[in-house]
């Protein structure tokens, strides 16, 4: 899905060294003059924050086997891709109504806001404790020394998972992070499936042991969850799990990176935030706004949806720009594309997706975000980049795979 087709002036193409390095450039070009994007691959994509937002709360599907006949759906075929999707099917992202609404009533019995504010002592812990090797080193990379430990441990203990391979676990997740990429390769494929699958083991037989011996954690009380007779089956709680684990740690590290990075190259922002604390809280929504963890998020028509003068048809698989949205100039003004710690309505971005999609783990994202960001530049006035950041490769997930720094 990386042809440039001819006779098509602008198309999204991702398949750039320069996207990658920055992508915004290539989202508003895409926003201001094909804000309702037919691409020869045969999906589309909305760019517009009006757009967007509305495609967000539409109630239209997320199973991607709606899809109707064409090039999309041929070119996942080609590659080999089986009809058994990531996780069985079974994750709420990936359901629609009735059983997502039934799989969310569940899972959000066990978490609640209640329960993520009460691990904020335990994140100040955790981030002093990253900050203390940081200063020890004099800086070093703000991913593996921060950015991926904290969100890392902070899921693993909040859902009480047993001692795990860390290197193998973060190697398997990844994987399976590029099965929401447009990236119908057989062979990338063929690995996300075997990842999917040892995941799916790996979870399932912790799952299995906990219910032998529950303890005071979130997985615990997701084996507990109840409502009227209802619980979750083992494959559909092991599908949860995964996805409050996998998502849990992989959103947070772009993040506290991404808000990281967006500071060091704002200084002017990041002297505000130390002279102005209270300003926290926003500080990780206008960072979200400016560079979100997840660039884009998908729906399928399961009728024509009108949008923009245009008409898409049943059976199309849409895109929905969150990234180019959260710079929409006739939404957020001329000031759009610059990073202000103190915009008013920075809360309105649509990083956390929308509608019932919202993002489950949103409060425990934006706390982890305000403490890492508040601690790290109030911990180190001289906190400055030390070299070339260095990118994942992911376009939906694109963020720093490594991020030096000096103290």
């Amino acid at each position: 899905m990386n042809t440039v087709p001819q006779n098509n002036p602008l198309i999204f193409y991702p398949f750039t060294p320069e996207f990658m390095e920055d992508p915004y450039p290539h989202y508003a070009e895409l926003r201001r003059h094909v804000p309702v994007h037919e691409h020869p691959g045969g999906f589309w994509m909305l760019s517009r924050y009006d757009d967007v937002s509305a495609l967000l709360r539409s109630g239209l599907s997320v199973e991607q086997r709606h899809v109707g006949p064409g090039p999309f759906r041929d070119a996942y075929a080609k590659a080999g891709v089986t009809d058994e999707p990531r996780l069985k099917g079974l994750a709420l992202l990936d359901r629609d109504p009735p059983d997502h609404t039934r799989l969310r009533k569940l899972v959000t019995q066990a978490f609640t806001a209640r329960a993520i504010n009460a691990l904020e002592p335990m994140i100040r812990g955790l981030v002093d404790e990253a900050l203390d090797g940081i200063a020890e080193a004099g800086g070093g990379d703000l991913v593996e020394s921060l950015a991926f430990p904290l969100p890392f441990t902070v899921i693993s203990r909040m859902l009480g998972m047993p001692p795990i391979d860390t290197p193998h676990m973060r190697m398997l997740t990844s994987l399976l992070m590029r099965s929401v990429e447009l990236t119908p390769d057989r062979e990338v494929m063929r690995v996300i499936e075997a990842a999917d699958a040892e995941i799916f083991a790996l979870v399932g037989d912790a799952v299995s042991r906990k219910r032998c011996e529950p303890a005071d954690d979130l997985l615990t009380a997701l084996i507990a969850a109840e409502d009227d007779g209802d619980k979750l089956t083992h494959d559909e709680l092991v599908a949860q799990v995964t996805m409050l684990y996998v998502a849990g740690y992989e959103t947070s590290v772009n993040l506290i990176s991404g808000g990281a990075l967006a500071l060091l190259r704002h200084p002017d922002q990041m002297e505000l935030l130390r002279a102005k604390p209270e300003l926290e809280a926003n500080a990780v929504e206008e960072t979200l706004r400016y560079d979100p963890p997840v660039h884009t998020s998908r729906r399928v028509t399961l009728e024509p949806y009108h949008v923009g003068g245009h008409d898409i048809p049943a059976g199309s698989f849409i895109l929905a720009n969150l990234a180019g949205a959260n710079r929409d100039e006739a939404f957020w003004g001329p000031d759009a594309e610059e990073l202000r710690i103190d915009r008013e309505n920075a809360r309105r971005h649509l990083s956390f997706g929308g509608g019932m999609h919202h993002c489950l783990g949103a409060t425990l994202g934006r706390l982890e975000g305000r403490v890492a960001l508040g601690e790290l530049v109030r911990r180190f006035p001289g906190l400055a980049l030390d070299g070339k950041v260095e990118w994942n490769g992911l376009l939906s997930l694109r963020g720093a795979a490594r991020l030096p720094v000096r103290v």
